[in-house]
């Protein structure tokens, strides 16, 4: 004869509802884990400052020329927006770099090369203020594994650090 078995369904409906809650935590967790790790790469400062969006980028363009680097090329997708009637939250990219140092990084690392120009980045914040992003040259250059480039880093950490700090000042 065989086995009469009963199903008790307030039991696997119990387990299920177990097991979902679990699924659900652990895709939670791995989602977390994840925006973590998508956050800004290492060696990314940002400061908020208490200038305007336009102040600030005559500030940033004035400590550039004044630690005698170049503005290479700079681009905007809120002037672009706003030549098209759209207007969006303030945004500019710096490209900074200067030939002595393009030639000392090509001669440590031609592939480093992709990394020129450094980049300087204002964003206007919704509360008229605006922020300065930037990678540390230190950071940007790392990657390479060059002794060479690491010094020639060493070295725009400082000026980049200047051009930031005084533009970024009261």
């Amino acid at each position: 004869m065989a086995p009469i078995v009963t199903l008790n369904y307030s039991v696997l409906l119990k387990k299920a509802a177990l097991a979902m809650v679990s699924i659900v935590l652990v895709a939670t967790s791995m989602i977390a884990a994840a925006a973590d790790k998508s956050g800004p790469l290492s060696g990314t400062v940002t400061i908020k400052t208490t200038h305007g969006f336009d102040a600030l980028a005559g500030r940033v363009e004035k400590a550039v020329a004044d630690h005698k680097m170049g503005l290479v090329a700079q681009a905007s997708a809120s002037r672009g927006a706003a030549a098209r009637g759209v207007k969006i939250p303030g945004n500019l990219v710096l490209m900074v770099f200067r030939n002595d140092y393009a030639v000392r990084m090509l001669e440590a690392s031609v592939p480093a090369g992709f990394e020129a120009p450094l980049r300087l980045y204002i964003t206007e914040n919704p509360d008229g203020t605006a922020s300065l992003t930037y990678r540390t040259p230190g950071a940007v250059f790392a990657p390479y594994g060059s002794k060479a480039l690491d010094e020639m880093a060493k070295e725009l950490d400082a000026i980049f650090q200047n051009i930031v700090r005084d533009a970024t000042k009261g």
